[in-house]
């Protein structure tokens, strides 16, 4: 049995869980509603309040589909009720972002600000001029929408300038040692 595949999930107070055929889970709560197709082969329970995931045989695929369906339902759950965020740092002389409507405008040292609108379902905050905070019910998509907004000025190992998420640590490199091998 996979370690993770066999917890049961648990169904908060005020969260609805339906399961139509062709394993179509749709999960509706206070942020929202979510709907995925999981794939017809995997055993999927909803008792009360409780989600159970099962497996039809031994075989690898269904051994690796055990554990990711299983999170996958979990995170819908969670997403339903609490949502999920991703922080991202700008550092950089001059670097900062700044909030138009539902347009995110990054100055990133390029001749030119670069504007990103904020996709269905996701929401971008401007607490600080050099945080970002990415909110929404969908874990995928809201790691998606950081990935983009980080991947317009990656951090580089030098100085540091560029996005980072708040938690990712930016190993630095040692610059140019001048005047070694000069004759």
């Amino acid at each position: 049995m996979s370690r993770i595949g066999k917890l049961p999930i648990t169904v908060p107070k005020g969260v609805t869980v339906k399961l139509e055929g062709d394993n179509l889970l749709t999960v509706k709560g206070t942020k929202g509603t979510l709907s995925k197709k999981f794939n017809k082969d995997m055993i999927i329970k909803v008792e009360a309040d409780q989600i159970v995931v099962q497996r039809p045989s031994d075989l690898k695929i269904y051994k690796s589909l055990h554990g990711l369906t299983r999170t996958l339902i979990n995170n819908m759950v969670e997403g339903v009720t609490n949502g999920f965020q991703k922080t991202l740092e700008i550092n950089g002389v001059g670097y900062r972002a700044q909030k138009q409507g539902k347009k995110l405008v990054l100055t990133l040292g390029y001749s030119h600000p670069v504007e990103m609108e904020d996709p269905e379902g996701i929401a971008t905050e401007v607490p600080a001029p050099n945080k970002i905070i990415v909110k929404g019910i969908d874990k995928q998509v809201v790691g998606e929408v950081a990935a983009k907004i980080r991947e317009k000025r990656l951090p580089e190992p030098y100085k540091g300038k560029g996005i980072k998420y708040e938690t990712e640590v930016i190993r630095r490199k040692e610059g140019k040692t001048g005047g070694k091998g000069k004759k």
